[in-house]
């Protein structure tokens, strides 16, 4: 198939071309630089010059295609305004195509707000930080919208390696100093390995029904500081002094979607796996990385 890719250079992006191109399909990456265009091209894509905040100018520009992956967010104050001005450019220039493309939305386990020992699944109420309330109109709209053949899904909190959710806390140990956790460490977070991931929207992307919704949560939950002791483990350094950053101090130095990063919450993958036979290599703290 041939796929347009918003955000193939991002962290999530990035490794969902990665899958896409080994398993035989044809990319087409948004870049919004030559250096973007240089990283598409090095990965297997062919890109096409655009800007996320610019819509009007590339969305005609885009060939006939059989499925839009959309992984992209730059995380300002405004990203709720662009992306409403991105679908009101893009699901017409779909609609126009010979066939109607498979889209897939990317929502997020901070919709679901803070879920306690409950374990949210698809058909939980949604409880967004203020500063993503407008993902869920979005969202619906996507699945809604008679231009596509849509569906949606719901990552956990995405980590590697090499970084993801984990890069501060990777970049204090190597330094040598304290690791930064908002919140508490007894704060809960679903996870998701990002190779894991992308194999979940491969499986989406060519097996999914229609109006479908997914969360993509290899963990249902896994307390801060068990994170903080594995990721050390995996970097063979000492467990580093933790020192806890409030909440508001997070939203004042990252912005306000930084409070997230607070949220306590358990999510379930267990309609993925159930419905789409995908089996996340990474699925418990003995496997993290």
């Amino acid at each position: 198939m041939r796929i347009f890719l918003l955000g193939g250079t991002g962290f999530i992006g990035s490794h969902v071309l990665r899958r896409l191109v080994e398993a035989g399909h044809e990319v087409i990456g948004l870049a919004r630089s030559e250096t973007s265009a240089d990283r598409l091209r090095a990965a297997g894509a062919v890109p096409l010059r655009g800007d996320l905040r610019a819509p009007a100018q590339w969305v005609a520009e885009i060939p006939a295609v059989d499925g839009v992956i959309h992984a992209a967010s730059d995380f300002g104050d405004d990203m709720g305004p662009v992306e409403t001005a991105l679908l009101d450019a893009l699901l017409p220039a779909l609609g126009a195509m010979p066939k109607s493309p498979r889209f897939i939305y990317t929502g997020g386990c901070w919709l679901f707000g803070a879920t306690g020992e409950r374990v949210a699944t698809e058909d939980s109420p949604f409880a967004p930080l203020p500063a993503f309330g407008w993902m869920i109109d979005n969202m619906r709209r996507v699945l809604d919208a008679p231009e596509v053949s849509a569906a949606a899904i719901h990552p956990a909190m995405v980590y590697s390696a090499a970084g993801g959710v984990f890069s501060s806390y990777m970049e204090a140990m190597r330094d040598g100093v304290p690791v930064d956790v908002i919140g508490s460490e007894q704060v809960v977070w679903p996870l998701v390995h990002a190779e894991d991931l992308a194999e979940l929207y491969l499986r989406v992307l060519e097996k999914a029904q229609p109006g479908s919704v997914y969360n993509g949560s290899a963990m249902d939950g896994l307390a801060v500081a068990e994170i903080v002791a594995a990721v050390a483990r995996q970097m063979g350094t000492e467990r580093p002094d933790i020192r806890i950053v409030s909440a508001d101090r997070a939203a004042e130095r990252l912005g306000e979607w930084a409070r997230g990063y607070a949220i306590s919450q358990r999510l379930s993958g267990g309609k993925a796996r159930r419905e789409l036979g995908w089996k996340p290599v990474h699925g418990d703290a003995a496997t993290l990385f």
